[in-house]
């Protein structure tokens, strides 16, 4: 079977399923550039027949795009691109057609099963020729992993977040409602609670995916958004009387004639909100969160809404979730009326939902920084019937909806005492370091490099948690700027404010102190959301290295500690269903890496320390 009667075969599976296996502009000009290259104009009728499933398909546009890369041919992009982009949008190609098309090209028909997608995912290491080909590896088809992934430890949360965990049903939905209000309630809170680390303050602003396959209940995670809403309908009933106010005004201000020049002309008021639309041009987002002082709040429940924006051809604001990650400044200019807007610090979270084909639209490698800066939960498929009749007949919106007014009194007042700061002990820095820092050395065992960042980047995020559950607790004390009042936690004056301040009670900075169980708590949430983030990378192209690690092998291996025999890793390996084989293959390329070493030559082997400093 030649190049054309395999995009014909292609073209036509695509068709049936009625699939757009290029929603963003980047893959888009990949496309054309795979067919022109190994199909010629032979390809264009099947370029546009692949195209015309997009809602956003003009032929004009295509076909300027299709004659622009018959011109400049890329030599690297070949016709197994399409098969690769077909499989991330969940096409099934049939495998005999992929064996008949065996061509000499790199990267070409015979070759798309050495990709990585994200409705097939290997979830075991690829099997490439190497110096160890002779002990070949299992993999598993499917995006879910072999070793279970683990839930967050029960823990006494505050008793906000107690009562939004309540209205789960399972422990992974009760997981993604801590971690989708955590997101949310950190939103509205912004800069006004800090932790110091890093060099700098972290605000509780956290960048959130929750990755599930169709219909395996991540529903639920919409609820957490009512929370906030009260505070973007204030935000937006005010927005609309100053704009109506503006409009009176530019009203008289027009029929004043020549005594216009003596007046000032009335100015549009700023659009303030707080609830943005992921589905954004990269200018729109920016005049948001500049118009909203800094801050914002992203929570779509289809992650591909946000991917289909960035990659349209005024998106492009992948860079936005990046810098307002680490708080930094934010500017664009209009060169056509000369306009330059900033905003100096910024507060923008982001809660998603979405399934495994559509992580990569949104992070195409990790090496683009948004996947170290996501915090990741990985939810099982439906195994199972489950009823779906509540038998209270509850109306959780209306209880979500009246925990958000109640969340909104909270927020003013913490507000309206200015700026609250997370002060760790010594111990509990310590502890900190130390818990990172195993997690550190387990993660280059397991990942190499690649998850360096991302570790570093959970340290971050788990301030920031610390920062805010340590406010909600205080928060549930009657008087929690009354320090001399109550034997519960409060708020207390920074030690910087002079004493004539504190006496007369103007105090605009305060110190928060966390308890030694929410400090525990919190710090329970880090493995788990190390190992749900470890699987969703096994879903990405792997970068410096070409033997990806995936959770199953990270768990394998956590499991059998700093020291191991030989013989307790086959067991290990047989309890956990691995492959001795495999066990033995991964084992070879950690010590050849130095990141486990013999010990006695005769079996015994331990972990090398890496430091994390």
């Amino acid at each position: 079977m030649n190049n054309i009667e395999s995009l014909y075969h292609l073209t036509e599976v695509v068709e049936t399923a009625g699939t757009d296996i290029a929603p963003t502009y980047a893959e888009y000009v990949q496309l054309a550039f795979a067919i022109a290259t190994d199909c010629g104009e032979a390809g264009r009728e099947f370029f546009h027949r692949l195209c015309r499933l997009s809602a956003k398909y003009q032929h004009e546009h295509a076909e300027r795009i299709y004659s622009n890369a018959l011109i400049k041919q890329h030599g690297d992009i070949h016709l197994g691109t399409v098969f690769h982009l077909s499989e991330m949008a969940g096409i099934e190609f049939p495998k005999e057609k992929l064996m008949n098309n065996q061509t000499s090209a790199t990267g070409t028909v015979s070759s798309p099963h050495q990709n990585l997608t994200h409705a097939h995912v290997y979830n075991k290491v690829d099997n490439e020729k190497t110096e160890d080909a002779d002990e070949p590896e299992e993999r598993l088809s499917g995006s879910e992993p072999h070793q279970p992934l683990p839930t967050f430890p029960t823990a006494d949360w505050p008793q906000l977040l107690m009562r939004i965990i309540s209205y789960g049903t399972t422990a992974a939905q009760q997981d993604i409602l801590l971690l989708g209000s955590l997101t949310t309630l950190g939103a509205s809170i912004e800069r006004y609670v800090r932790c110091p680390y890093g060099g700098r303050f972290q605000s509780p602003c956290l960048q959130t995916f929750i990755v599930a396959p169709s219909a395996a209940g991540k529903g639920t995670l919409p609820f957490v958004r009512m929370l906030v809403e009260p505070i973007h309908e204030e935000l937006r009933r005010q927005s609309e009387e100053e704009l109506k106010r503006y409009h009176r005004e530019k009203a008289a201000y027009d029929i004043l004639g020549k005594e216009r020049a003596k007046v000032e002309a009335p100015q549009m008021p700023l659009n303030k909100m707080f609830l943005i639309a992921g589905n954004n041009t990269g200018t729109g987002i920016l005049q948001n969160i500049m118009d909203a002082d800094g801050t914002g709040f992203i929570c779509e429940a289809e992650a591909d809404t946000i991917s289909s924006a960035i990659g349209s051809e005024y998106g492009h604001w992948s860079d936005t979730l990046r810098k307002a990650f680490d708080h930094d400044r934010l500017s664009y200019n209009r060169r056509t009326d000369r306009e330059y807007r900033e905003v100096k610090r910024s507060y923008l979270s982001v809660l998603l939902s979405g399934t495994p084909a559509q992580v990569k639209s949104l992070i195409p490698s990790p090496e683009n920084g948004l996947f170290s800066r996501q915090l990741f939960y990985y939810i099982y498929g439906i195994r199972a019937w489950v009823d779906q009749f509540d038998k209270d007949e509850t109306d959780k919106e209306a209880f979500f909806t009246a925990m958000g007014l109640e969340w909104e009194k909270k927020l003013k007042l913490l507000k309206a005492h200015g700026i609250h700061t997370l002060r760790l002990t010594d111990e509990q820095k310590q502890e900190f370091n130390q818990h990172f820092s195993n997690l550190f050395d387990r993660s280059n065992i397991a990942n190499g490099s690649e998850m360096n960042s991302s570790v570093a980047r959970l340290a971050v995020n788990t301030c920031r948690i610390m920062a805010e559950v340590a406010t909600l607790r205080t928060l549930e004390t009657p008087q929690p700027y009354c320090p001399q009042t109550s034997n519960k936690q409060t708020f207390t004056p920074d030690k910087d404010i002079a004493i004539d301040n504190i006496k007369d009670n103007i105090i605009t900075r305060w110190d928060i102190t966390i308890s030694p169980e929410d400090f525990k708590a919190v710090l329970g949430l880090v493995t788990p959301l190390y190992c749900h983030a470890t699987h969703i990378l096994s879903f990405l192209p792997p970068t410096e290295i070409s033997h990806r690690i995936n959770a199953d092998r990270d768990a394998f291996f956590d499991a059998l500690g700093n020291k191991f025999t030989r013989t307790q890793m086959l067991e290990q390996a047989e309890k956990m269903e691995i492959k001795a084989n495999t066990a033995l293959t991964w084992l070879k390329r950690l010590v050849k890496r130095r990141l486990i070493t013999s010990v006695d030559g005769k079996g015994s082997y331990a972990r090398v320390h890496v430091c994390a400093c």
